[in-house]
């Protein structure tokens, strides 16, 4: 299906669905086609989901992927969401850097983002004639809410020539009012590059206090920080860290930089989702423990099933609002759009794009 004609027919927020097909709601009943249809799948998740939660999953899954074809849709999906959506729906699963270069590349018509509210902007921001569609409108961010457009002007005005650094996990009002933006896997690179190019020995970065204060050991420029956090990282502690590994003395200890700085000083390693990843799937230690939210284990551990997860569980409940039966109602009905003001959203697209372009 092609949605052109959908894109010419713009209305104030989005694109005028009534000139979509509109698509019969599919079966929803565990059928022996349906089991033989994802056997070869299921083989693979059955140590991270259960025989009756897969006879629960397996239809949507069906159904999803049948309308991703109908829709000429891709769906992108953060490291957060569960097995049964990271493992069998997702055309492209990473961090927030690696899905946002997936949208700005993407060339389907309809984005569905399986992330949080920031993540579903940045993509509409870097494909503005293109239908972005998140699962449950209320899937927010704790640390985005932390701060606002004004509060970055009257960052402005108190350090006059200091680059703004914004993490990408904001709203696009925020980043339509900074220099660039940054991920985990990134943030110390775009720090130094803005320092250089403004010639400062300052920069900000914001909201995530404790993202900053971990940057700020790994470089010799200022970092001026933001009082944000991640309720999910947040409520790691050091002490913790050490009672763990008293515990566990093998276990290794990877950690994400949204943790406080003596979370880290106690990590074996720290880097983004992505680089998380990565350092398990290089080392394959006998024990890890990854301090981040709790899907990941999961999803990781169907790739490297040599590896023992031991699971500090914090789950992120904006994340988990995302589910199979949302995904399916969004892309059935078309819904919920993801709409941005176009002056907006083209200040905010700048920042992106910068640090996008930052390694070529």
């Amino acid at each position: 299906m092609n949605l052109s004609d959908i894109s010419a027919n713009r209305v104030a927020c989005g694109h005028n669905t009534r000139s979509a097909p509109i698509l019969p709601r599919p079966s929803l009943e565990f059928t022996p086609e349906t089991e033989a249809a994802l056997a070869g799948l299921y083989a693979r998740l059955r140590d991270v989901i259960t025989p009756q939660d897969w006879r629960v999953h397996a239809p949507y899954i069906r159904a999803i992927n049948d309308l991703k074809k109908q829709r000429n849709a891709v769906l992108l999906a953060h490291n957060y969401m569960t097995p049964e959506i990271f493992h069998t729906v997702a055309d492209f699963a990473g961090d927030s850097l690696a899905l946002a270069r997936e949208a700005a590349r993407s060339d389907a018509d309809v984005i569905v983002q399986a992330g949080v509210h920031f993540m579903a902007e940045t993509s509409k921001i870097l494909n503005p004639g293109k239908m972005v569609l998140i699962p449950d409108q209320q899937a927010g961010c704790s640390l985005a809410d932390s701060i606002t457009a004004a509060d970055v002007r009257r960052l402005r005005e108190k350090y006059p020539g200091v680059p703004i650094v914004t993490y990408i996990n904001t709203s696009a009002d925020v980043k339509a009012e900074c220099d660039i933006t940054c991920t985990s896997a990134n943030a110390v690179q775009v720090v130094e590059a803005m320092a250089r190019e403004y010639d400062s020995r300052e920069v900000l970065l914001i909201p995530d206090e404790f993202l900053a204060q971990n940057v700020a050991g790994q470089t010799d420029v200022t970092v001026l920080t933001w009082k944000g956090h991640c309720e999910v990282h947040e409520r790691f502690t050091g002490p913790q860290m050490r009672s763990f590994r008293n515990a566990e003395p093998e276990m290794k200890i990877i950690a994400h930089p949204e943790c406080p700085p003596d979370v880290l000083d106690e990590a074996d390693f720290s880097g983004s989702t992505s680089g998380m990843i990565n350092w398990v799937q290089k080392h394959q230690p006998e024990k890890v423990m990854l301090v981040t939210e709790c899907s990941m284990s999961d999803n990781i551990a169907v790739e490297n099933p040599d590896v023992k997860f031991i699971r500090p569980c914090n789950l992120c409940p904006h994340m988990k609002r995302i589910t199979l039966p949302a995904i399916l109602d969004s892309l059935l009905e078309l819904k919920d759009e993801v709409c941005i003001d176009p002056e907006i959203a083209a200040a905010a697209r700048k920042p992106i794009e910068r640090m996008i372009n930052l390694d070529h």
